[in-house]
């Protein structure tokens, strides 16, 4: 039984169904134990486990510092294009939106990065709308040759690619993938992706496995929280993890937690997670995976940032800019969404220090 084969196996509406069933001797089983399962992890995001947040973030920060140290590591993500062929009904990109529309061009590439590698940061996230018709395979090419000798890691955030299109991005020197379902729940994804590329339910839930066998080292995958039932996305999301943990297990794995935020356009979440809530995930998610790296964008407020460094985030952006251009020529009509923290590089390494967790500026070097 392989994760494409779930439907056999889990029924969405089922699952969520299921959430109210879980007990207190659930929590405490999935807690105590040293191989949660993935009843466990269900357990853990249960409503009944609220009760237990204090011993959960106890788990967590001990298995984040067993396995990573009292660490954080430090990327930024760098807007190429903010072209888009898909009508994504929650994104400042989507096509329909009246927005002003602008892709990069090498010399702007190469400024912006000189920017963000001038702050300190050494591992880069290039991003961009999905149109291939403005920034296909062949501009990612040419941008990363251009930029790798600026950095020690460069990671996408772009349109699914096909295995032979992920190769050449490996051998240009990418490292890292990013691709987010946004939700797994096949029956609604179409009211959120009516049109576009990003249409097809099924060519994006592969991608990871095409990026893997590519080979590229990590990839990160995770569900758009409260664009459906939370908890149920957050269940899929660990389904996916154990599936390709098990099927490409020489690929290191993330998990980004993303939350809506203000954007062109009026959609708003059906099914919002609050902050307390945001912490129950968190900490599940480190006590199922300690080998998990948990992301967490300057979507997030400072304050929830900070208290997130102790309960099993353990990567994170500052002074973040979501427009093409904007850390040289700042537009806010480019932006794709506006940031909750927006602490520059310096206040949040202090930020970081004061908690006495070290900063870090790269997952490994070339030579390893």
């Amino acid at each position: 039984m392989t994760f494409y084969d779930y439907k056999q196996q889990y029924n969405w509406e089922q699952e969520c169904a299921e959430f109210d069933t879980f007990t207190a001797q659930d929590v405490e089983h999935a807690i105590a134990t040293a191989t949660p399962t993935l009843r466990d992890f269900k357990a853990l995001i249960s409503p009944a486990g609220d009760a237990y947040l204090d011993a959960m973030a106890t788990k967590a920060q001990q298995l984040s510092i067993e396995r990573f140290g009292k660490t954080i590591r430090m990327y930024e993500p760098l807007y190429l294009s903010n072209y888009c062929h898909n009508h994504c009904v929650y994104c400042g990109f989507n096509q329909e939106n009246k927005i002003v529309r602008k892709v990069l061009t090498m010399e702007e590439v190469q400024a912006e990065a000189k920017a963000i590698a001038d702050m300190g940061f050494t591992h880069i996230l290039l991003v961009a709308g999905e149109s291939p018709k403005h920034a296909g395979v062949d501009y990612y090419r040419q941008v990363i040759e251009l930029i790798r000798p600026m950095f020690a890691q460069i990671s996408i955030e772009v349109q699914p690619m096909s295995v032979e299109d992920y190769k050449v991005l490996v051998e240009a020197g990418a490292h890292y993938v990013c691709v987010y379902q946004e939700t797994y729940n096949e029956e609604s994804y179409p009211r959120f992706h009516p049109k576009g590329l990003k249409a097809n339910y099924r060519f994006r839930l592969e991608t990871p496995d095409r990026a893997a066998e590519a080979g590229f080292r990590k990839v990160g995958i995770g569900a758009l929280l409260g664009l459906d039932n939370w908890r149920t996305d957050a269940f899929f999301t660990a389904l996916h993890l154990d599936y390709l943990e098990s099927h490409h297990w020489q690929t290191k794995y993330s998990i980004s937690l993303p939350r809506l935020r203000p954007h062109v356009g009026s959609y708003m979440p059906a099914d919002p997670i609050n902050d307390r809530q945001m912490v129950q995930l968190i900490c599940a998610y480190r006590i199922f995976d300690p080998e998990v790296e948990i992301s967490l964008s300057t979507r997030e407020s400072s304050a929830f940032r900070d208290m997130a460094v102790r309960i099993g985030a353990n990567s994170m952006s500052a002074g973040s800019s979501t427009q093409p251009g904007g850390y040289v020529d700042p537009n806010p009509e480019l932006e794709q969404f506006s940031i909750n923290d927006s602490r520059s590089p310096e206040e949040m390494i202090a930020a970081i220090k004061a908690q006495g967790y070290e900063v870090i500026w790269k997952d490994w070097d070339q030579w390893m």
